[in-house]
Parts: structure tokens; sequence; C-alpha cells
């Protein structure tokens, strides 16, 4: 079958690695994609929130099945729009993709299934007092979240009680655009967090590789926030005794909610996820794959991709078996100088030839006329290496990672240091 895959970052490479490793899928195109997607598929030059330009060429082009990488074109409803045709969608429908496209539907959809998660508020202009007053009740760190979607930049943690006041009033104010007109304030909870990755068709569901990333651009977990710096798969401290907690508590309940609310959902959940004292508590929900997890997950995924997606459609995920790579893998992400914050693009990168025994997915990276490759992002590339351990992937990954340059790159040389 012809598959068109939505998206341009590192995940959507990993993605379109792992496509074309299947013999079900005959033709791959990527849009809009990068300079290593190419290596994989045809490039096209389609925006993933153009739905009716992304029907045409589904049309022209024989599309059987489209994946979605990013979020966006799943909360805008690329399911929906698709849904009376016989093309295959693999994401949730509009509503599903609510899990993600609004913290406060994801935190009542929470508290109605029973799952563990933080003690919240939600507010909006109306009841800035009412929010102020919510602050001074508690205890820092004080966490708030814009509602809606904000390029993973949405999330302040912040000690000061009167600085969470004054975040809280930019943010409702339009800090972070539409996103924030509602913003959840919660407990914060102090552990370790991981991520767990579900495919379901709805009814059924099957569990991924567990990973964890690390989202601060300074080593030591400090600074800003980012789209994440690097990631493990496994992750050392999930044994089967906090995995059977996160199954009977989160996984079920939340497949269960969903046919509870007649949610049409065939696809990803990503689970973010704390462990307190030995107990799971979600974070967030993601309607989507995450990455740079995607960029370890995948790797360790053994079983035929496409073939699973296909169950979705048929309904029939629950006959088939997950297979894994009992090998650790591990992915260190290679940033432009200045990122999160302002950045330079068109930076030439070298040394990506001379690189051994690591997988490198492009994130944020264009391919010219030259031939020449250059930056095209803040975050560039994720360096991924396989090891008996996450500690041997992680040397593999740092040595390769030391051979390619452009100018202003940074990365963090201490991925997996708390584990």
């Amino acid at each position: 079958m012809n598959i068109l895959l939505l998206g341009s970052g590192g995940r959507e490479h990993a993605f379109a690695w792992k496509i074309t490793q299947s013999p079900l899928c005959q033709q791959l195109y990527i849009a809009p994609g990068n300079a290593g997607t190419r290596q994989h598929g045809n490039n096209v030059a389609l925006s993933p929130n153009d739905f009716e330009a992304i029907q045409d060429f589904c049309k022209e082009k024989n599309i059987a099945m489209i994946v979605v990488g990013p979020e966006e074109p799943l909360v805008r409803g690329i399911y929906d729009f698709f849904e009376d045709s016989t093309i295959q969608v693999v994401g949730p429908s509009q509503m599903g993709a609510q899990l993600e496209g609004s913290k406060a539907f994801a935190k009542e959809f929470m508290a109605e299934m029973g799952i563990p998660t933080a003690a919240y508020q939600e507010f909006t202009v109306k009841n800035l007092e009412a929010g102020y007053d919510f602050i001074d009740a508690q205890k820092p760190p004080i966490v708030l979240k814009a509602d809606g979607l904000a390029a993973g930049k949405g999330v302040l943690i912040l000690e000061d009680k009167e600085q969470a006041k004054k975040e809280l009033q930019l943010m409702l104010g339009g800090k972070f655009g539409v996103a924030s007109t509602k913003v959840v304030i919660e407990e914060f909870l102090d552990g370790i967090e991981f991520s767990v990755f579900v495919l379901t068709d709805g009814k059924s569901y099957k569990t991924l590789p567990i990973a964890k990333d690390y989202k601060r651009i300074g080593e030591g977990d400090t600074g800003l926030n980012t789209g994440g710096m690097g990631a493990v798969s496994p992750v050392p401290f999930v044994d089967k005794v906090l995995m059977q907690k996160v199954e009977e508590r989160v996984i079920k309940p939340t497949i269960e909610g969903l046919q509870k609310r007649n949610i049409n959902y065939k696809g990803f959940v990503f689970i973010g996820l704390i462990r307190v004292k030995g107990e799971p508590y979600v974070i967030e929900y993601n309607c989507r794959m995450g990455d740079p997890e995607t960029e370890v997950v995948l790797p360790r995924l053994q079983s035929d991709l496409v073939e699973l997606f296909q169950a979705l459609e048929d309904g029939n995920l629950d006959d088939f078996t997950i297979e894994i790579d009992q090998r650790a893998a591990t992915t260190v992400m290679l940033v432009s100088g200045g990122y999160p914050q302002q950045y330079q693009k068109g930076k030439t990168m070298q040394g990506l030839d001379k690189t051994l025994h690591s997988l490198l997915f492009h994130a944020g990276t264009k391919i010219l006329e030259d031939q020449s490759i250059v930056t095209n992002g803040g975050r560039v590339l994720a360096v991924t290496s396989y090891g008996s351990n996450f500690k041997d992937a992680l040397k593999t990954s740092y040595q390769n990672a030391k051979f390619i340059e452009f100018e202003g790159k940074y990365y963090r040389k201490d991925i997996g240091f708390d584990l």
C-alpha cells in the first residue's frame, strides 16, 4: 500500500525508518519531511494542517493510510475529516485528541475514571482572583499549565507564589495565545518521571517499550524546558510491580474510559507518568508518540508497525503479540545554539558520514540544491544507539555526537544521570 506520513521532526524520521521496513509498505510519502526522511521515501511540500490539500494528494497517489506524527492535525480533527473515506488515519478522533488538546478535559477525564493524578483547579480571566487565592493555599512549587497546545512550552513550575500570580495573569492575558485562555493550576508531585506508550484500537491495547526523556536544556535537569534533549529505553526503575500498578490503575481505566464516553480512538496514547513513593501518577496524556522517545521506542520494536496499524482499523489488535528487542536504546539530541530561545538556522552540517553503529534521526534539517545538509530547527538531530544496557548505548551515542559538526552545536552530556 501507499502511505502518507505527516510531520517533519525526529519522530517522523523514526516512523519513516520503521514503516519502510514493512513489506506492506509499497511507497512512503512524507509531508513535509526533512533531509533524513528522504532516505526512506518522497518528501512532499504539504502542510500537515491543510486537510483539503492532503485529500487531493491522497487521491492522486492512491494513499491507503495516513500516519499522523504531530498533535496539531489530530486536535484539529484530521481523523474526522477522513472518517467517511476509504483512507485509514492512524490517530484518534478530534474528541479523543482532547486528551492532549485540553489539560482541563484530561483532568476531568482522569477524575471521572479514578485515574491517579495531581489535585488541580482550572481558571480563566473571569476568576483570576480565585486563582490568586488558590495559589496562596498551595505549598510551592506552583505548577501552571496552559490548557491548550503550546508547543511543549505551556507548563511553568514556580517556587515563588507572587511570581506564580504574575505568570498566571500573563498566561490568561495571552502569553501562550489561545492555548492559555484557560489555565490549570495543580499540586506539585515530587518524584521521577517516565513515559508509557500504548497502541489501541479503542477496545484492546498493546504496550510499547517504556522510555524516559529529558526535557530541560541544562545538565542536571536545569534551565528552560525544551521539546526533549534525549531519551532512554528501557527505564531501570520501572519494574514489574510498578508496571502492574500502571496497567491496573492507568492504562485499563483509560481505555475503558474512552469506550464509556464513546470516543473513537485508533492510535497512540502517550501517558506521561511520575513515580511518587513507589506509586504512579499521571502528569499528562498525549494523543501521539513523544519526541525524542519515539527515537528509542521504535528501534526496540521488532514487530511490523504497518501490520499493527492495519489491526487498529480491523479491530483485531488483540490477536497480535508485540516483539521487543531486549537491548537498551538511547538517544542524544543535538540542538542549535540558543535553543529553546532564539537560534539561527541554515548552519552547514558535516561529519554525518563518519558515525558508526548509531541511527541518525533528523529533526530540524534541510537539504539544499547542492546536496549539502543544513540546520532548520532548534532540535537538529537525534543520535540513537543500542547497547547491552543504557550506559553502553549512551557511550556509542556520545562518541558519534562528537563527529557531527555545525556552528553552535550543543547537547547534554548527562542523559540518564538520574538512573
